[in-house]
């Protein structure tokens, strides 16, 4: 029998999907079957006409949630995952290191899930894999074009008969993939960019994009190579490092993200507070849990009482839907791709892409990445298995 695909329906207020008409089509090709939870990609722009005529079936969540492999973009609520059974796979944005409670959920069914923050970013053969990158890289294009509509000047410097106008001075802290698209956007709209990083690797990258480096005396990676949380010193030692920076900018875009954590705090209250009228600030680690721009509310515009601007702005993959959903659903493909070998979904315990990619498998939490921060020892070693026709679910 075919191994069956499925999409879910996102929550309100997610726009993407996690399998767009394309995609479908070609993993059908490839003798997968695929089907997608009814209305599940509206809001990206491709309706159940597309999906139907693409060989897709519509069908309930429920029916959704049978599948071999579900695919999702964020990690469902705790009452879809709890309708996932042993023998399933789950592809997504799981939220692994926010969320332990839900992994070992998943772990205790007999789930593998395939959390795409758990990707490894040194190896090479991940790359068409990284849906991180690719939603960043979209999120750091919109920063700046969210930027250019927010502030009440000109980007550009622009002459005019009744005078000159200065460009625009643009800050980007961070940059990694969001940071450097939000450095180029910004770039080609015109304004002079600065780019500001704890890497001084980063150096080369900032500049080839026609931006001025600032990098950082404060140094906070991880062993994955991810932003750790910073202790009391770091933040306060970034935080000065920063506050003379931001008053010579009129636009700030903030990109700071701890996987799980909470977003640490990069432009103080005093910054905030100190920054002329009209200073717009873009916040890309805006969250529930908090975010970059002390004061900043997601999903909220604020404006300050010395008339500065806060834009709480994590969702902005999100508001490029289409265009977000083709490059996620790509990633998706092709981690499906990497799983299925002669029709069986087969996982490779030794593989440096999936030693942690893969957060669940066999009943326990897999990935010793995240075994490391739920506070485990690194796993057993198992013996190889495959997932395929003799298990039921």
């Amino acid at each position: 029998m075919a191994i069956v695909v499925s999409a879910l329906k996102e929550a309100a207020g997610e726009n993407r999907v996690a399998l767009t008409p394309d995609t479908a089509a070609k993993l059908i090709k490839s003798d997968f079957e695929v089907s997608i939870e009814k209305g599940a990609g509206e809001k990206a722009f491709y309706n159940d006409d597309l999906y139907a005529k693409a060989g897709v079936k519509l069908v309930t969540r429920t029916e959704a949630l049978k599948a071999d492999i579900v695919t999702v973009v964020n990690e469902p609520s705790e009452a879809v995952l709890s309708k996932l059974s042993q023998g399933q796979t789950i592809i997504g944005m799981l939220n692994p290191l926010g969320d332990k409670k839900g992994m070992q959920q998943l772990a205790k069914a007999g789930v593998s899930a395939l959390a795409f923050e758990l990707l490894p970013r040194t190896v090479s053969r991940a790359q068409n894999l990284d849906a991180n990158s690719s939603q960043k890289s979209i999120a750091g294009y919109k920063a700046a074009l969210l930027a250019a509509d927010t502030y009440p000047q000109y980007f550009p410097m622009m002459m005019t008969a009744a005078g000159t106008a200065r460009p625009a001075k643009v800050l980007v802290i961070g940059a990694a993939v969001a940071g450097l698209q939000a450095i180029g956007t910004a770039h080609r709209l015109g304004a002079v960019v600065s780019g500001y990083d704890i890497r001084e690797d980063a150096r080369g990258q900032i500049e080839s994009l026609g931006a001025k480096a600032l990098i950082s005396k404060v140094q906070v990676k991880d062993e994955n190579g991810y932003a750790r949380a910073l202790n009391d010193d770091e933040k306060q030692a970034q935080q000065a490092e920063l506050e003379g920076f931001i008053a010579e900018n009129n636009v700030i875009i903030t990109t700071a993200q701890v996987p799980g954590g909470k977003p640490p705090v990069v432009v103080s209250k005093k910054a905030v507070d100190e920054a002329k009228a009209d200073t717009v600030f873009i916040d890309l680690g805006s969250s529930k849990l908090g975010g970059n721009v002390a004061g900043s509310q997601p999903g909220e515009t604020i404006v300050t009482k010395t008339g500065a601007i806060i834009v709480g702005a994590g969702d902005l993959a999100s508001r490029v839907a289409r265009s977000a959903s083709d490059m996620y659903a790509k990633n998706v493909q092709n981690t499906i791709n990497y799983i299925v070998k002669d029709g069986q979904i087969h996982f490779d315990l030794d593989d440096d892409v999936l030693t942690d990619l893969l957060a669940t498998y066999g009943g326990q939490i897999n990935s010793n990445f995240l075994r490391s921060r739920m506070g485990m020892e690194k796993r057993p070693v198992q013996p190889k298995q495959e997932q395929g026709a003799e298990e039921e679910k």
